[in-house]
């Protein structure tokens, strides 16, 4: 869920749209990297899943945020959202099991985020966190899932003129970093203490939340 991230401090600097379209190829680009490496640990018939129920969300939250037009009531509600996933990781455990239909309504929930703001990653967790129980096997899973859903939002910003000169230099510029950070993901993947990693984590999110509404 790394776009939770990088998305409060990319729509300072650059702005609603721009940030959007930047991460969203950046997301394509590590989507392709992780599943180049990772092929062989994809649960297909899961991903189709999560796939059709994520998409069906994500066409709403297009459609939502396409409705409101203040971006500063858009940027209280994204900064909302992070505070309350932040919150919810750092108090309720991961552990805590969830039935089907709960799951099922998790999944949407992402999708729509996902349409509106491009970080429906950190609700996908939830879901992932009980379905699949080794990481390789989760990362490897939603990689493609990544390359999908973004790749129809990617289709969506050319069609609606944001894919700039300006933002395609920035594209070019953060394929760089964005290798560098893969690679050095995949370092900490398998040395870094996970409970140490996410709690740094869900701290830098709670922060990125109260950011956006200032």
């Amino acid at each position: 869920a790394g776009t939770v991230l990088a998305m409060p401090p990319s729509i300072y600097l650059l702005g609603m749209d721009n940030a959007k379209v930047i991460l969203n190829a950046m997301a394509i680009l590590s989507g392709l990297f992780i599943l180049a490496i990772s092929y062989k640990h994809v649960q297909w018939r899961e991903l189709l899943k999560i796939l059709v129920i994520m998409g069906l969300g994500m066409i709403l939250g297009i459609k939502l945020f396409n409705l409101i037009e203040s971006q500063q009531l858009l940027l209280r509600i994204y900064g909302v959202i992070i505070i309350l996933i932040a919150l919810k990781n750092i108090f309720v455990p991961a552990t805590k099991t969830f039935n089907t239909i709960v799951l099922y309504g998790i999944l949407i929930l992402a999708g729509i985020i996902h349409g509106m703001f491009i970080s429906g990653g950190a609700l996908l967790v939830i879901y992932a966190t009980q379905v699949f129980k080794d990481k390789e096997i989760f990362r490897a899973t939603v990689a493609p899932l990544w390359i999908f859903l973004n790749g129809g939002l990617f289709v969506e910003q050319v069609h609606q003129g944001l894919l700039t000169t300006a933002n395609i230099y920035l594209i070019l510029g953060s394929i760089l970093p964005l290798i560098i950070a893969t690679w050095v993901g995949n370092i900490l993947l398998k040395k870094v203490s996970a409970s140490l990693f996410l709690k740094i984590t869900y701290g830098l999110l709670l922060l990125s939340g109260l950011s956006l509404l200032k």
